[in-house]
């Protein structure tokens, strides 16, 4: 494969991670709002991380800079950990429902009922870190970063 062939299949390849993770955000922010998530500040926070998320691709993809790159890994960053921290408090609220529902449900038993529960699932801010992982493996290694811009724009 020569050099610009790779360069090609690369340029595809950041188009459709791009592409998918745009669709994730803007699935994601649907179904946060259909659900309501939305009525305390904490709730707000994935919906203001995915509006700065479309912002910062958007820029991304009309300037190609590297300065429009490291700001969609700042926000990609903060994905991370905002699901990472959302999973945390999913959890802890839970655990507080299901101890409110059966006092003396404890270890291995709690737990499963933590993870079988639907309100709220646990697991289901893991889905933000899924989104900024994914976003930072388009950043990874990215023409942006060393130049000041490039024609590539994906």
């Amino acid at each position: 494969m020569s050099s610009r062939d790779h360069s090609v299949t690369l340029s595809s390849l950041r188009a459709m991670m791009l592409a998918v993770l745009v669709l994730g955000l803007i699935g994601t922010a649907i179904e946060l709002l259909s659900l309501g998530h939305n009525e305390e500040f904490l709730q707000l926070v994935p919906l203001i991380l995915i509006g700065a998320g479309l912002i910062a691709v958007g820029w991304h993809v009309l300037s190609s800079t590297s300065s429009s790159l490291r700001a969609m890994r700042i926000v990609m960053a903060a994905f991370t950990a905002a699901g990472a921290l959302g999973v945390a408090l999913h959890y802890k609220v839970s655990v507080e429902f299901q101890k409110e529902v059966d006092p003396n449900t404890h270890g291995f038993e709690l737990f499963m009922k933590v993870m079988q529960s639907k309100a709220p699932p646990a697991l289901a801010p893991g889905l933000m870190t899924q989104l900024g992982l994914l976003g930072l493996a388009y950043t990874y290694r990215h023409p942006a970063a060393s130049q000041g811009t490039t024609p590539d724009r994906r």
